[in-house]
């Protein structure tokens, strides 16, 4: 290996990393997805790493690269950076192995996630906007302190722990064409892929980046990590602006393609995972489904989609429920106008009743210099059953001879 050639993780690593992890996590589900396999036209699998210990896959890599420190490395104390999942991950490897353990996050990480790795017994410092921002302070940490930091995604023992999962896919779904992976940094797209790829080369792996974080594509192609200039995404789990030298490599030789998905295909993702698979996802976690809803049949099956995270805060997961709702169009806004006579609103309302629309609010607004003196601006928010519903609550409004505005 060349002086600027990143260090390479083998199938043989990742093999000695199962050993070290076991009793330590735990073989989590394979879930068959119905509904999804409807739409993809072929058997579509949920690898539910969501219920994994800490809630997340993390756990596997936190604890292997953990598990190999030195004695004396292991007096000095570990720190580390996360929006969360690889918090409580080395949070309960370290309160596992009797280490002590800092862990910087940026400023606005999810509650549960901070509550959760503070419950583990490591202490949390908030620094920065983004990851790299709390990277920065945890680098800074282990200079001035000596602790040993554990990077969340790019050292060749976490990636081995990561591509444990790549090993329990094949056992548990060995007929599988295609693996759907979320990435943020590239942990668990590289491991995977390189477990994969080592014992069944036929099998495509697709990582899977949100549109407002997408490193990788932009990266592979300039042929090295590049930065992005800004971020913006719910979807903190998979919120990294520059790949890691060990993983960027991982990933340009062993995976097939990557792909970005919308901020709208993520709340269908984990709207659809609640109702449908009463799975609790966080965003990031959603991103493989989200890649399928988005594009249904465009993966070969049987197909299976990582479920990467479940930590997720109770008010994110009501607000992004709502964006998946009016994403799958289960909320309707409407301004419809009427005459500005006693019973208009009466009849407008009883001909939405009549199709099964719920009413959310209604607003009134009489003063608009598109509207006729005798007419009124009524702004409606439904709640229907899905698009072909909302589309029959327009028609039958238009029908009634109501101007319809939306």
């Amino acid at each position: 290996m060349s002086a600027t050639e990143p260090e390479r993780v083998t199938l043989a690593d990742i093999e000695s990393a199962r050993e070290a992890l076991s009793g330590h996590s735990i073989t989590t589900p394979m879930e068959e997805s119905r509904w999804l396999s409807a739409i993809a036209g072929g058997p579509v699998l949920l690898k539910c790493e969501n219920l994994q210990r800490t809630g997340s896959f993390k756990a596997r890599g936190a604890f292997v690269r953990i598990s190999r420190l030195t004695d004396a490395e292991k007096t000095c104390g570990v720190v580390a950076a996360s929006a969360g999942n690889h918090a409580q991950g080395v949070a309960l490897a370290a309160q596992q192995l009797g280490i002590e353990a800092t862990v910087f996050m940026p400023e606005g990480a999810p509650i549960p996630k901070e509550k959760a790795t503070r419950g583990y017994g490591a202490e949390v410092v908030f620094e920065g906007r983004y990851l790299e921002d709390a990277l920065a302070g945890a680098r800074r940490f282990a200079e001035e302190t000596g602790a040993i930091l554990i990077h969340p995604f790019d050292h060749a023992d976490v990636v081995a722990g990561q591509g444990t999962a790549g090993l329990e896919i094949l056992e548990q779904a060995p007929e599988t064409k295609t693996v759907i992976v979320p990435t943020g940094g590239g942990g668990l797209l590289a491991g995977v892929a390189i477990a994969v790829k080592a014992l069944r080369p036929d099998i495509t792996v697709i990582g899977v980046q949100a549109k407002g974080a997408a490193a990788y594509p932009d990266s592979l192609r300039q042929g090295s990590p590049v930065a992005l200039s800004s971020m913006k995404t719910m979807a903190d789990g998979i919120a990294v602006g520059l790949p890691g030298q060990i993983t960027f490599a991982a990933v340009r030789d062993h995976v097939d393609e990557i792909v970005t998905v919308s901020e709208e295909a993520m709340s269908r993702a984990l709207l659809a995972l609640v109702e449908r698979a009463k799975m609790i996802v966080e965003p990031a976690g959603a991103a493989a489904v989200a890649a399928m809803l988005e594009r249904p049949t465009a993966y070969g099956t049987p197909a299976v989609a990582m479920l990467t995270g479940g930590n997720i805060d109770p008010i994110l997961l009501g607000k992004v429920i709502r964006h998946g709702m009016a994403a799958a169009g289960r909320y309707l806004n409407l301004h419809v106008v009427i005459p500005d006579v006693p019973g208009g609103l009466a009849l407008l309302l009883s001909e939405v009743g009549e199709t099964g629309a719920n009413v959310l609010e209604i607003a009134h607004e009489r003063i608009n210099a598109s509207l006729h003196l005798d007419e009124v601006d009524v702004h409606l928010q439904l709640e229907t059953r899905g698009e072909p519903h909302a589309e029959k609550v327009r028609g039958r409004l238009r029908e009634r001879g109501y101007r319809v505005l939306e």
